[in-house]
């Protein structure tokens, strides 16, 4: 019976590069794909959104874990002390793009929209949330192609690196969504733009994937601070951002039954995969 990891080795190869590119597709395919929801789910509840966003949250806290932070502890290169300092790493790199995210309108909108159809202070604020969900995508694609990179052949850590992907790819789809849902309420111009706008946040992720692996098959010394540097983003973005968003509009109790569910799905296809 074909399983999954040989079905991904037969179109991917052994090369962990290649395997980290068309990881990179998928999950940027699955980003997609909620983008393009907008376009047939043309209004969902903002209780449906936040339920989503903790779905979203849940899959990455418990990816943090079982994909990142103990198989960088178990790494023989690793131990407790280097995932610790890549979870610092990730922390303030994130923090530091979160002081920058509060400034980028002015550099993108520079002014008002000149046919008055949206509310500039609206436009501005859904600006940030769509570079804060590229931010947020950032170090899940790190986050992959650490993974593979790390894997090497091993089928077990290839279980584990599918799993991943899986479950960010899966995660991704309601962020996409929510990007296009907030780009189309502020007015901007068609569903399919909104879905474009979706899109594009998802995209970094294929190049961020590729460097991942990259970076880990050159120097393999720094796998366990690179899983420990993408755990600690994915980390900071569910704290800081997510679950706060989620919890802003009365909608706490949907967004945390989302959150353990989104736990129990990456639990399951960690232990089935890897």
């Amino acid at each position: 019976m074909t399983t999954l990891a040989d079905l991904f080795v037969d179109i991917a190869g052994q090369n962990p590069l290649w395997q980290a590119l068309l990881a990179g597709v998928v999950i940027a395919a699955f980003n997609t794909l909620g983008a393009a929801l907008v376009l047939v789910w043309r209004d969902p509840s903002e209780r449906s959104l936040d339920a989503a966003l903790g779905f979203a949250a849940g899959v990455m806290l418990s990816a943090s874990f079982t994909s990142l932070i103990l198989p960088g502890i178990e790494h023989p290169q690793g131990g407790v002390v280097p995932v610790i300092l890549g979870i610092a790493l990730g922390v303030a790199v994130l923090d530091r793009a979160d002081q920058w995210v509060p400034h980028v309108h002015v550099v993108i909108t520079g002014r008002t929209r000149p046919n008055g159809a949206a509310d500039p202070d609206r436009v501005a604020s859904v600006l940030l949330f769509i570079v804060a969900i590229t931010l947020h995508n950032m170090p899940e694609g790190l986050a992959v192609g650490v993974g593979f990179g790390s894997a090497n052949g091993d089928p077990a850590s290839l279980g584990n690196a599918l799993a991943l992907m899986l479950a960010i790819g899966i995660q991704n789809v309601p962020e996409g969504l929510a990007v296009s849902v907030a780009a189309r309420n502020a007015g901007f111009g068609s569903l399919f733009y909104a879905a474009v706008a979706g899109f594009r946040a998802g995209v970094v992720e294929i190049p961020l994937a590729v460097f991942g692996a990259v970076a880990v098959q050159a120097a393999n010394p720094i796998l366990p601070y690179a899983m420990g540097f993408a755990a600690g983003g994915m980390l900071f973005v569910i704290s800081d951002e997510i679950v706060p968003e989620t919890h802003a509009r009365g909608n706490e109790r949907a967004a945390t039954l989302g959150l353990m569910v989104g736990v129990v799905v990456m639990l399951y296809l960690d232990v089935t995969l890897g």
